[in-house]
C-alpha cells in the first residue's frame, strides 16, 4: 500500500510540475538532493567508524559488560518470565546496551536474538507476550547515553558542537522510558 501511496505523490508532483511548467526545478532539486546525500553518507562514515570503535574499545575494556551488570537487577524486576531465562536476559542486556552507547545497527541483532528467545518462553505462540512489548517499548524509548548517530549527523553537517546534545539527549530519552514503561505496566493490568 505504501508503494501506491508514494508512486502517487511523486506522479503527481511531476504532474503538477510539468503543468506549472517548474519541471527543470524539479529536476535540478532532483540531482541536488542526490548529491547532498552522498555527501552527508561520506561525512556519517568516518565518524560512525570514530564510534563503532569507541564502542569496540568499551566492550574490550569491559565497559558494556559493567553497564549490563548494573542493568540486570532492574531488568530482573521489569520482565517477569525473561528474568528467568539467563540467554533471553542476556540479549536484552546486550541490545539495550548498545541502543544506550547510541548504536542502534550493532544493537539490532541482540534485539532480534531476544525476541527469538522470549518467544520460545512464550506460551502463546503468535500473539507477543508483555515481555516482548515491554522489551518493544525500551529499545524504541531506549536512553541514550551516548547519541553518536545523532552526533555524526551533526558533526556531518558542520555543527559547530555536535555533541552539545548530550544531556538533552539523556533527559529526553529518559522521560521517553520511563513513561514508555509506565505505560506498559498500566497496559498489562488491563489487557
Amino acid at each position: 500500500m505504501i508503494n501506491y501511496i508514494w508512486f502517487g505523490l511523486i506522479f503527481l508532483g511531476l504532474l503538477v510540475s510539468l503543468i506549472t511548467g517548474k519541471g527543470g526545478d524539479i529536476s535540478s532539486s532532483i540531482v541536488n538532493s542526490a548529491d547532498n546525500t552522498v555527501k552527508l553518507i561520506i561525512g556519517l562514515v568516518g565518524v560512525m567508524c570514530f564510534w563503532c570503535g569507541v564502542m569496540k574499545v568499551a566492550e574490550k575494556s569491559g565497559l558494556t559488560e559493567k553497564l549490563a551488570k548494573l542493568m540486570r537487577p532492574i531488568l530482573k524486576i521489569l520482565f517477569k518470565d525473561a528474568a528467568k531465562d539467563e540467554k533471553a536476559l542476556g540479549a536484552i542486556v546486550m541490545n539495550l546496551t548498545a541502543n544506550m552507547m547510541g548504536l542502534s545497527n550493532a544493537a539490532t541483532p541482540f534485539g532480534i536474538k531476544a525476541m527469538e528467545e522470549m518467544d520460545r518462553l512464550n506460551p502463546k505462540k503468535g500473539r507477543a507476550s508483555d515481555d516482548m512489548a515491554l522489551f518493544l517499548v525500551m529499545n524504541a524509548a531506549c536512553i541514550q547515553l551516548v547519541p553518536s548517530t545523532v552526533m555524526s549527523i551533526r558533526a556531518a553537517c558542520n555543527s559547530q558542537s555536535p555533541g552539545i546534545i548530550i544531556i538533552p539527549a539523556i533527559i529526553s530519552t529518559a522521560t521517553a522510558a520511563v513513561v514508555g514503561i509506565i505505560c506498559c505496566k498500566i497496559l498489562q493490568r488491563y489487557f
